[in-house]
């Protein structure tokens, strides 16, 4: 396995190497040139996609712990499936780590972790949705955007397939005492989920309580959305404007190729690849495409570099509930 995955680094890392390459290195530099300092603000800017997609996962989560406490374990998991090659699963396993050491208890923990990924695949949906819409208005694009609607509907069925699993809970009878182990030995004496029924009945007590899961997807969907204007705004200062309608087809497009093709670390060469490919059906060069994809991944190592710090850090506190206990 890891073989496999040096093998698919090396891959991806030429592949991204080579578009930037076609793309011109000098246009490409002159572009972030130009927008220079205000580059910085992709910082602060991101934080409010963050924020919202926080909002969300705080409705699924029946314990103590406020926005602050979620925002920094968001940042980390983030940072983590971002930045490390984890298959985009690292960071969930991580947090549910944090949030239970943050005093939430690892049932409810792990149980919120589960549920938000599977509605985050609901709100990703939708997203993509919106994106085909847009490409369809914007660039007039009928067969593209009829693909994109197509491969919606296709997955539907394995979306509703995997609904269905999670609240019969029988998956998780079955994987029940292998989660148990992992997650046990990952919080280190911060208690055990137990029998993996009590998962079970956690996971699907949160599935049937149907207005925190619709508040949660409407936020993560506020979330994404927020997300598509630092493509907007980047744009602009590389002297290339597109409508907001634009960026949202940028973005969309570009996340589902980045969660299709999952395995490849960091989105090496795909997220440039659907920028470029759908950007030429917009009307963005080669090179504005692979300027905004380094501006995004500049942005990217900025903001989880510390998260990552601040990862190592938490994991060096001692749990909530122990430090109650010597405080007693």
């Amino acid at each position: 396995m890891k073989i496999a995955l040096r093998i698919i680094f090396v891959l991806s890392l030429a592949a991204a190497v080579l578009l930037i390459g076609r793309g011109g290195v000098q246009s490409i530099l002159a572009l972030l040139a130009k927008a220079g300092c205000l580059l910085v603000l992709l910082l602060p800017l991101h934080a409010l996609p963050l924020w919202l997609d926080v909002l969300g996962w705080r409705q699924l989560i029946r314990g103590p712990s406020g926005v602050p406490v979620l925002l920094r374990i968001a940042c980390v998991r983030e940072a983590i499936n971002r930045l490390l090659p984890v298959a985009n699963i690292g960071g969930e396993v991580i947090g549910v780590r944090l949030l239970a050491k943050s005093g939430t208890g690892l049932l409810p923990a792990a149980a919120s972790v589960v549920v938000e990924v599977l509605l985050t695949v609901v709100s990703q949906l939708i997203f993509v949705g919106c994106g085909a819409v847009c490409l369809l208005q914007v660039a007039a694009a009928v067969p593209i955007a009829s693909r994109v609607l197509w491969m919606l509907v296709a997955t539907l069925p394995a979306l509703a397939l995997l609904i269905a699993l999670v609240r019969n809970g029988r998956i998780f009878t079955l994987f029940g005492r292998i989660a148990e182990g992992a997650l046990g030995r990952i919080v280190g004496g911060g208690g055990a989920i137990g029998a993996g029924s009590a998962l079970d009945a956690a996971v699907r007590e949160l599935l049937t309580s149907h207005g925190p899961c619709l508040r949660a997807i409407a936020w993560q969907v506020l979330g994404l959305l927020a997300g598509c204007t630092e493509t907007w705004v980047v744009l602009r200062w590389f002297g290339h404007p597109v409508g907001f309608a634009a960026a949202i087809a940028l973005e969309s497009v570009t996340q589902a190729a980045r969660q299709l093709i999952f395995f490849v670390p960091s989105g090496l060469g795909v997220q440039e690849a659907g920028l470029i490919g759908v950007g030429q059906l917009l009307g963005v060069d080669m090179n504005v495409a692979v300027a905004l994809s380094l501006a995004k991944r500049a942005r990217e190592l900025a903001f989880g570099l510390p998260s990552l710090a601040v990862w190592q850090w938490l994991e060096g506190r001692r749990p909530a509930h122990g430090r109650i206990a010597a405080r007693d």
